[in-house]
């Protein structure tokens, strides 16, 4: 069976590029080496925060499917890779995924395929990695006998207006009838396109894009930091900035980065800076500063504790939210992790509230959930808001009778501390 296009990893990227491309009359397949995410897109249920499981069930009904058989690349004209790209235990880049999914590829890439990896790494990696992978594997030629591809995912996951269709892609080839050949592809269910010199200057706007958020965030953690030494409201000074109609762009502070992207893209252009002896300052000044960032909430809840109880020891802590992002199901990288590390560490029982996180441990061990908010609040001696859900009300959480550290600037009260 001929189909237009396989994506390779049905995850927070694949799953949204496979619905758009269903959306506009693709003729579409997933493949994913995940038996529980195959079994349950089959089924019609979705694993991905975004996409609603009647739009699963609306995609199976216009022919999708998902597999974990490589052999659906076979009838493939376009294969795109949507693998996750993390850290290894090391902090360096791990791109095993992306080898892994280069080989599968190789073994069936044919004449005229187009390959286009989408997964988020350093410059080099399309041409460096995925090229020789795929060269080597099939006997062909990128370029020559087959087309290959870098366009970098921008999916924002909980966010209503933007999606893959009306979000501006950009993209490139190794050469440039691979650049034609990308273009024509995603042309058919993306309103607006924005064409690359080269697969590097492709794959370094995506880490520029992030590292951009990532160094403005240390700005703005460090600018809190400065407050609460100096006695000035952090969250005043931002909005007073903020009212500025040109030359700032706003950023708020909080306990710290989270998600797959913001904590793990910069070290993928630090790796890569470092590789060319580039000693890229800004990005080691900004770790420093959001990694320190978990350890401010902890001693600042600590600090509640000892004034409200004497002895942190023993005492109970809420967590509100430990998703990395506000009206998400995310939990990777987020910062309520090692806040709750450092509670735990100073003998603080912690527990959580979170309504998009059905569960949630720190080191193997999986802390009590909540699921009255009122009865939580009541039952904790102080409870530390990480992530501003929108269930998160400030009413509620400034009359709340527990002391209230704030670290997202929403509530008001006299028993409530901000960041």
């Amino acid at each position: 069976m001929t189909l237009d296009l396989v994506v390779m990893g049905l995850g927070h990227v694949g799953l949204p590029l496979a619905r758009a491309a269903v959306s506009a009359g693709l003729t579409t397949a997933g493949y994913d080496v995940s038996g529980s995410v195959v079994s349950s897109l089959a089924e019609g249920r979705s694993h991905v925060g975004g996409v609603r499981d009647a739009e699963v069930a609306a995609m199976l009904d216009a022919g999708f499917r998902a597999t974990a058989d490589s052999a659906v690349l076979d009838g493939a004209q376009t294969v795109v890779i949507c693998v996750p790209t993390g850290l290894t235990p090391q902090g360096s880049p791990d791109l095993s995924a992306v080898r892994d999914a280069s080989e599968i590829v190789a073994a069936r890439l044919r004449t005229g395929m187009l390959v286009v990896l989408e997964s988020t790494s350093y410059p080099g990696t399309t041409e460096d990695v995925v090229r020789p992978l795929l060269e080597r594997g099939s006997g062909l030629r990128a370029g020559e006998d087959f087309h290959l591809a870098y366009s970098p995912q921008r999916i924002d996951p909980g966010n209503e207006t933007w999606d893959v269709r009306n979000t501006p892609k950009v993209v490139s080839g190794c050469t440039a009838l691979c650049a034609k050949y990308a273009t024509a592809f995603y042309g058919r269910f993306v309103n607006h396109l924005v064409l690359a010199r080269g697969t590097r200057e492709a794959e370094l706007a995506k880490l520029l894009e992030n590292t951009y958020r990532y160094v403005n965030i240390a700005l703005v953690d460090e600018m809190a930091l400065f407050c609460h030494r100096a006695g000035i409201d952090v969250w005043d000074v931002l909005h007073c900035a903020a009212s500025k109609p040109f030359g700032f762009a706003p950023f708020r502070p909080g306990p710290g980065v989270g998600g797959h992207c913001i904590p793990v893209d910069p070290r993928y252009l630090a790796s890569r800076a470092h590789s060319e002896g580039f000693p890229f300052r800004m990005l080691a000044a900004a770790h420093e500063v959001l990694t320190h960032m978990p350890k401010h909430v902890v001693d600042r809840a600590l600090s509640l504790l000892t004034e409200t109880r004497g002895l942190p020891g023993g005492a109970r802590a809420l967590l509100l939210g430990v998703t990395y992002k506000p009206g998400v199901a995310d939990i990777r990288e987020s910062p309520a992790h090692p806040v709750a590390q450092g509670l735990l560490a100073a003998g603080v029982d912690v527990f959580y509230h979170d309504p998009y996180a059905a569960g949630f441990s720190v080191d193997d061990r999986p802390l009590p959930r909540a699921t009255d908010l009122r009865q939580a609040l009541d039952e904790a001696d102080v409870a530390i808001l990480l992530q501003d859900h929108s269930c998160y009300a400030r009413e509620a959480l400034g009359s709340a009778r527990c002391a209230v550290l704030d670290t997202r600037g929403k509530a008001v009260g006299s028993r409530v501390t901000l960041l």
